[in-house]
């Protein structure tokens, strides 16, 4: 099992992440599980977003399933978050296109107006460590 099973069939999800002063700021977005056992999930943002800037501290988030304005549907699942780069940020932009086709397309276009380097977040859930 992923871990991120509330999340199956899902548009949005909550993402929160962690200032420094371990306040957590929450914001819906879209997002894509690599397919399979889903065990990887990935959302992009712009590289001067408050949450890559954030991401780029600390990898601790909590993700929980969530409609467009962000009010939370399911259980709060505690994992681990990166920016990624190369090739798994091209995977993980592809799957977020294929799934949100054709608004991401549409977006994409209107981006090209106001151009913002990107970046890609690879969420993975959080081994829980053992005592013992």
């Amino acid at each position: 099992m992923s871990g991120f099973e509330s999340l199956a069939g899902k548009r949005y999800l909550n993402l929160e992440s962690f200032r420094k002063n371990g306040q957590g700021v929450r914001t819906p977005v879209w997002f894509a599980a690599a397919p399979g056992d889903g065990a990887t999930l990935y959302v992009y943002s712009t590289s001067t977003s408050g949450k890559a800037k954030r991401l780029r501290r600390g990898g601790a988030v909590r993700v929980a399933p969530c409609d467009a304005r962000g009010t939370v549907t399911g259980p709060w699942i505690d994992a681990q978050a990166s920016i990624v780069d190369g090739e798994e940020f091209r995977y993980g932009m592809r799957l977020i296109d294929r799934k949100y086709r054709p608004w991401k397309q549409m977006l994409d276009l209107l981006s090209r107006l106001r151009p913002h380097a990107r970046v890609v977040i690879a969420i993975r859930k959080q081994i829980a460590s053992s005592s013992g």
